[in-house]
């Protein structure tokens, strides 16, 4: 298992918590990341790269050919560990596949840290926290990013 990233193209997204709104965004990705035990630099790096050139927003002519830096677009980052559910056993989905709170928060902080530093205005939610996440999903356009598909993946 690998880093999950679950990118819906937004129009607009925003995330409230205790009743009060602690991010939004315009144009961009809402994200959805999910962290499990394995995860290193290595994915976070894979899964920023991917992110941030993929050519999903729609050109001047209507195609699907230009990247998140290239429309200055956005990123709503929500920590989702309920990607890792596993449902083959029973009713109660199991998350063991998940990363422990105080491995994925590192990770998760470093992961938007990096989206940052590749010049990308960052908004997240709480990490732990029971979230509202409100989205317009553009297209809809929402793509599945895992870390388990870049080249030279070290068993």
């Amino acid at each position: 298992m690998e880093m999950k990233v679950i990118a819906q193209l937004a129009k607009e997204a925003s995330v409230t918590v205790r009743e009060e709104v602690i991010g939004s965004i315009g144009k961009g990705f809402m994200l959805l990341v999910g962290i499990t035990h394995e995860d290193t630099d290595a994915d976070l790096d894979y899964i920023v790269n991917k992110l941030i050139h993929l050519r999903v927003f729609e050109d001047a002519d209507g195609k699907m050919n230009e990247s998140l830096l290239q429309i200055g677009g956005e990123i709503l980052s929500i920590s989702q560990f309920t990607l890792y559910a596993d449902t083959r056993k029973g009713r109660r989905p199991s998350f063991t596949g998940a990363a422990k709170p105080e491995v994925a928060k590192k990770l998760y902080e470093r992961f938007n840290q990096k989206l940052i530093e590749a010049g990308i205005h960052v908004e997240t939610g709480e990490f732990g926290a029971h979230m509202d996440v409100q989205l317009i999903n553009e297209g809809p356009i929402t793509i599945i990013l895992d870390s388990s598909d870049r080249p030279n993946k070290e068993a």
